[in-house]
C-alpha cells in the first residue's frame, strides 16, 4: 500500500490535469468536488492547492477562489506580440485571395462563436477562434509569414492558453471585431488598414489579459486569503 499522503495525491491529480490541459487557465478549482472524487476531506486538497499556488500554477482571487493561472506570463506576452504582427500581415496579404465562399465559412464560424456565448466554454471558444482566423490567414501567399503564424498558434497551445478563461467579457468584443475584419475584406479595404485592425484585434486581447493579471496581483497584495 502506498505511503503517499492525501495532500500529495491531491497535488498529483490537480497538477496532472493542469499539465494535460484538462484544467485550462482560468479553471476554478472547487475544493469539495475534488475532495469527493479522491475520497478525502477538503483539508489535503487545500494544502495541495497552496503548493500549486507557491509554484505559480494556481492563483487565488477574492470572491472567485482558486483558479489555474496563466503559465509563463512573459512567454505569453512575447508570443501574443509576435502573433499580432505576423497574423496581421498574413491576413492583409491574404485578403485579395479570400473567396466569397471562405467569407461565408468564416462568418458561419463566427455565428457559432456568438451562439456559444450563452453557455460559455473558453476552451471551445478558443478552438473556434483559431478555426475562424485560419480561414483568413491560410490564403496568405507568403509561406514564410504563414509558417510564423503557425508557429505562434502552436506556441499558444504549448502555453496551454485560453485567454478567454481570464477575460470572458472579451469574447463578445472578439466576435464583433471578427465581423469588422470580414466586412473590410469584402469591401476591399487597403491592406494597411486590414493589417492594423487584425493586429489590434490580437493586442486588445493581450492587453485585457495583462490588465486582469495586474488587478489580481494588486488584490492579492492587499488582501491575502485562504481557499
Amino acid at each position: 500500500m502506498s505511503s503517499e499522503s492525501k495532500s500529495e495525491r491531491a497535488y498529483r491529480l490537480i497538477r496532472s490535469r493542469i499539465d494535460s490541459g484538462q484544467y485550462v487557465p482560468g479553471y476554478r478549482l472547487v475544493l469539495a468536488p475534488i475532495a469527493a472524487e479522491l475520497g478525502m476531506s477538503v483539508v489535503p486538497v487545500r494544502e495541495a492547492i497552496r503548493r500549486l499556488e507557491a509554484e505559480q500554477l494556481v492563483t487565488f482571487e477574492r470572491n472567485v477562489g482558486a483558479q489555474v493561472s496563466l503559465v509563463k506570463e512573459t512567454e505569453y506576452l512575447h508570443t501574443m506580440q509576435t502573433l499580432a504582427l505576423v497574423e496581421g500581415a498574413a491576413t492583409a496579404l491574404a485578403a485579395p485571395h479570400i473567396t466569397t465562399e471562405q467569407i461565408g465559412r468564416a462568418r458561419a464560424i463566427n455565428a457559432t462563436m456568438s451562439e456559444s456565448l450563452t453557455a460559455f466554454d473558453p476552451q471551445r471558444f478558443t478552438e473556434l477562434n483559431l478555426e475562424f482566423h485560419s480561414v483568413l490567414f491560410e490564403s496568405c501567399p507568403n509561406p514564410h509569414i504563414l509558417d510564423l503564424v503557425h508557429r505562434g498558434w502552436n506556441r499558444m497551445k504549448v502555453l496551454r492558453n485560453s485567454s478567454f478563461s481570464f477575460v470572458p467579457g472579451r469574447a463578445q468584443q472578439s466576435v464583433e471585431e471578427h465581423e469588422l475584419i470580414l466586412r473590410m475584406i469584402e469591401d476591399q479595404a487597403p491592406a494597411a488598414e486590414i493589417e492594423a485592425v487584425a493586429r489590434a484585434h490580437r493586442t486588445t486581447t493581450l492587453d485585457a489579459v495583462l490588465a486582469h493579471a495586474d488587478e489580481h496581483r494588486h488584490a492579492s497584495e492587499l488582501e491575502p486569503s485562504t481557499p
